[in-house]
């Protein structure tokens, strides 16, 4: 049972995500990783988003992030450690996110009230995530709140993003989706990363995508086109609700009026920070 409105804490998370991922999209992330002898991109930000686990190879990396191929993760993992250590990469994370919201969101919006309570706001929505079955939130929930207002809000955002994205995972295996079907048909709804990108930073093969989208149609979840089918349509939305359930903790937690706070606060935050260019103007899409 939830007393927030439907979609309350799925709207702001939503925000919330999408401030967390700037991290991978900034070349601040290549500049800084650069100089820690880490020169792959995908090995930064394999790095960048794993070092809270620790000095972990490609299994539980693909048990934790999902819809990875596990070759791509091989190249990388364990060896990228023998470069940088989890703690070396931790540091330079957050220089990274330092530098990159300075520069999307400017030195007065990094100073105002309205961040400081943005940041007070998901800090307090963070106290209401849990640990068991969520091995990426739980370890990030494990480093320290750092102390500029807009780090502190930074971290309480992949708090909030992964504990969200834990749950997802959940709700993944019960849909019977496999990590390719999850990502063909995230992105059939218009609102997913575009092939292009996903088979270039998760490691699969045009061949793959193809034999997923077989799949799902045999399956009665896209047609002929590769479009949702009703039911298509349906499990999705059904994937999401579900996310949502399990993901319901945190905004119960801020109760209906701080949610919205929150969410508004956020939006305000991303808007600005993509107008300043924080992602690929091809990113999402279904081409």
């Amino acid at each position: 049972m939830t007393n927030l409105p439907p979609r309350a804490g799925r709207r702001c998370a939503h925000s919330m995500n999408l401030l967390h991922a700037t991290l991978f999209f900034s070349p601040d992330l290549d500049t800084e990783f650069e100089g820690l002898g880490i020169e792959d991109p995908n090995a930064m930000r394999l790095a960048a988003r794993s070092a809270p686990l620790g000095a972990v190879g490609a299994g539980t990396v693909a048990a934790a992030f999902y819809n990875y191929r596990h070759e791509l993760l091989a190249r990388h993992l364990p060896a990228v450690w023998e470069t940088a250590s989890p703690a070396a990469v931790l540091e330079a994370r957050l220089r990274v996110v330092d530098t990159t919201l300075n520069r999307l969101l400017g030195a007065e919006a990094l100073a105002s009230p309205e961040l400081a309570e943005a940041a007070g706001l998901a800090l307090r929505a963070a106290e209401g995530c849990a640990r068991h079955a969520r091995p990426l939130y739980s370890g990030n929930a494990d480093l320290p709140v750092p102390e500029a207002p807009h780090l502190r809000l930074w971290h309480a955002a992949t708090l909030l993003r992964e504990h969200r994205g834990d749950g997802h995972l959940a709700a993944l295996l019960t849909a019977g989706l496999d990590p390719v079907e999850a990502l063909v048909s995230h992105t059939a709804t218009g609102r997913g990363m575009s092939p292009r990108w996903l088979l270039s930073t998760r490691g699969w093969r045009r061949t793959d995508w193809e034999a997923a989208v077989e799949r799902l149609r045999g399956r009665g979840l896209l047609d002929a086109d590769g479009e949702l089918t009703a039911a298509g349509t349906a499990l999705r939305e059904a994937l999401e609700d579900e996310t949502d359930r399990l993901d319901a903790a945190p905004y119960e937690r801020l109760g209906a009026e701080g949610t919205a706070r929150l969410a508004e606060l956020a939006k305000g935050l991303l808007v600005t920070a993509v107008g300043a260019g924080a992602f690929p103007a091809d990113l999402t899409g279904k081409a």
